[in-house]
């Protein structure tokens, strides 16, 4: 039986939203600030800037541009590039058009580009001219697409049109009735579809899921009250918008909030933008933080010994206060004098450093969060939150709050969300968020819905007595060994990434006589351990037979295995001379592992440490 209290925080955010699309909620802060900074692009001067007013002046436009080109509402538009302003505004632009944008993982092959195009019959798409060229091999298959808007240089043909163009086009006719595109914009309802994101394909085909306005606005809602996030505030954005936590957190929030959106086009860019924007609220995938934390790990041990020692007792103290304040503690009176001390003389200094001294809400989610990770940003004073979502559910269903979390977790349902576990340990969840099912996958939303409206994520995990919701591991991912132990090998793989070298690990051992375990190096802290050590090296591959650094390794596999039962502990690892991107396949595009991929492409490397 439902929680009366859920069902009337539920019925609350309901009414809240009653009739309201993101077209809507877009023209009201437009109007109410039209004069406050929307998105910025990086230029070589500094940056560009659109107001709101500008901005949704321009989403028109290109929505007016896209009906004149015959766009009809409930047609798609594919969108891949780079995080810049022409992503958002051609989304928005569809959408005011009546139409379904859909961001595709740039990191798809062709083959996966065309299967997502066919899927949800894309009738346009809107590149940039890089990413034209993984279209190009496809475009003759695509015999549904009218036209391929191209951001940058547009080629010769009919097929193709300039981005400049499309918005010329559009800025004509909403100068000679502006009120049609009002219109368009006005008849898009909150049971329309307001876009058609893709998962990213870590066995077969990706899937397809539909989420409307009323799901995504109840999820705006829902973030916003567990995040507490300020109003008119900076934020970053540089994951890709076909992931769903980039596009509630720095698409839709921002509508709501109005936000000002910088774009990082490029994650190298990163560290360089961090301070420049001095983000209120930052999201990052694991492995954002765990790069991060290398980084300054790095840079630490160049400094001298007794400068380290200082930075070292400071963080310890930083640490102390964050995890006194987890929920049902409070810090005592020497722990917060302790870390206001070390505050004062060091960690507001490094949060400054990195562009964190305006942060009031980082948060994390898509894979494990190593809680060795967490504990280094919290000693910095710095809490990263873990949240728990899925594309399925719009994004995050559970949240670590400031003012409740514990480390560890990945935090509480938010208002008005139903959070079980069933039966058999996996995690399943009811709310308006949820997706009503795949697109054109009837079997496949038959496995996701239950008759009752429950979703069931795929996770296994458990509830605490506060309503704390821990994630143990996929529930296909869950090693059975020979002896028949169950463990969970993204536990034993975050133990292992705990070492700064070790860049990835992959846990294996299904119904085998012991746990095996692959590594790669960290290419961007590798080079800088090496170099503090005076070891010489002319490759990354040349760097992982170094007698050095399979001494660490094996030191990472140790400190790993001294966290463990016995029946979990590595036995024989094998540390590769290559690293694991979303380019080379190993990983997916939110930098999770593919596991089946990982496990066919080192077949022989795996057998081998079974062999005899």
């Amino acid at each position: 039986m439902a929680d009366p209290r859920v069902i009337a925080d539920r019925n609350e955010i309901e009414q809240e939203i009653a009739g309201l699309t993101i077209c809507e909620q877009f023209k009201a802060t437009a109007e109410r600030y039209p004069d406050d900074p929307a998105y910025s692009d990086l230029a070589v001067d500094g940056w560009t800037t659109l107001t709101y007013a500008q901005a949704r002046r321009r989403v028109l436009a290109i929505a007016a541009g896209l009906y004149e080109l015959g766009l009809r509402p409930g047609e798609a538009v594919a969108l891949m590039m780079v995080n810049r302003s022409e992503h958002v505004l051609a989304d928005l632009g569809a959408v005011h058009a009546g139409g379904v944008p859909c961001s595709i993982y740039s990191t798809f092959t062709p083959g996966q580009i065309a299967f997502v195009a066919e899927d949800v019959q894309a009738r346009y798409a809107v590149v940039g001219a890089a990413d034209l060229e993984r279209w190009r091999p496809v475009l003759g298959e695509l015999t549904g697409l009218r036209k391929v808007i191209v951001l940058d240089d547009a080629p010769e043909g009919e097929l193709f049109m300039g981005w400049d163009d499309l918005v010329a086009l559009g800025e004509r006719l909403l100068d000679a009735d502006p009120a049609a595109a009002e219109a368009r914009a006005a008849a898009v309802s909150p049971e329309d579809t307001l876009t058609v994101l893709y998962t990213s394909g870590t066995t077969g085909n990706p899937k397809g899921v539909p989420l409307t306005h009323a799901n995504v606005c109840f999820e705006v809602v829902i973030t916003d009250r567990m995040a507490g996030l300020p109003s008119v505030g900076s934020q970053i954005s540089y994951l890709t918008y076909a992931h769903i936590a980039e596009r509630v957190l720095s698409l839709y929030l921002p509508l709501f909030k109005a936000s000002h959106v910088h774009f990082c086009p490029d994650l190298a860019q990163l560290g360089s933008v961090l301070g420049q924007v001095k983000p209120v609220a930052f999201f990052g995938v694991p492995r954002v933080w765990e790069k991060m934390m290398a980084r300054l790990q790095a840079l630490l041990a160049t400094q001298p010994e007794e400068q380290q020692e200082q930075v070292r007792a400071a963080m310890a103290a930083g640490l102390a206060y964050i995890e006194a304040g987890q929920y049902g503690r409070t810090p005592s009176a020497e722990v917060t004098e302790a870390y206001e001390r070390a505050d004062a003389a060091l960690l507001a200094i490094i949060r400054s450093m990195i562009g964190f001294e305006n942060a009031r809400w980082l948060g994390t989610a898509a894979a494990p969060m190593p809680l060795e990770v967490q504990r280094f940003f919290a000693g910095l004073g710095l809490k990263v939150l873990d949240v728990y979502g899925m594309t399925e559910t719009s994004g995050a269903f559970t949240a670590n709050s400031s003012s409740a979390y514990k480390l560890g977790t990945v935090g509480r349902p938010g208002e008005g969300v139903e959070v079980r576990i069933a039966e058999d340990g996996e995690i399943i969840t009811r709310s308006p968020a949820n997706t009503a099912g795949y697109l054109n996958r009837p079997e496949a939303s038959a496995d996701l819905l239950d008759d009752e409206g429950w979703l069931h994520t795929g996770d296994v995990g458990s509830v605490d007595e506060d309503g704390f919701v821990s994630i143990v591991d996929r529930k296909k991912e869950l090693i059975i060994t020979a002896g028949g132990e169950n463990m969970s090998p993204a536990n034993t793989e975050g133990y292992l990434k705990e070492h700064p070298l070790v860049g990835q690990a992959l846990v294996y051992g299904d119904r085998r006589p012991y746990v095996v375990a692959i590594l790669t190096l960290d290419g961007e802290v590798a080079p800088v351990w090496a170099q503090g050590r005076g070891i010489e090296y002319g490759s990354l591959a040349e760097l992982a037979e170094h007698p050095e650094v399979l001494k660490e390794a094996e030191a990472a596999v140790a400190a790993a295995n001294d966290k463990l039962a016995r029946v979990q502990q590595v036995k024989k690892w094998r540390l590769l001379p290559v690293e694991w991107t979303a380019e080379t396949e190993e990983l997916t595009p939110s930098l999770k592992l593919k596991r089946r991929v990982i496990h066919a492409k080192y077949a022989e490397a795996i057998d081998a440490m079974y062999a005899g």
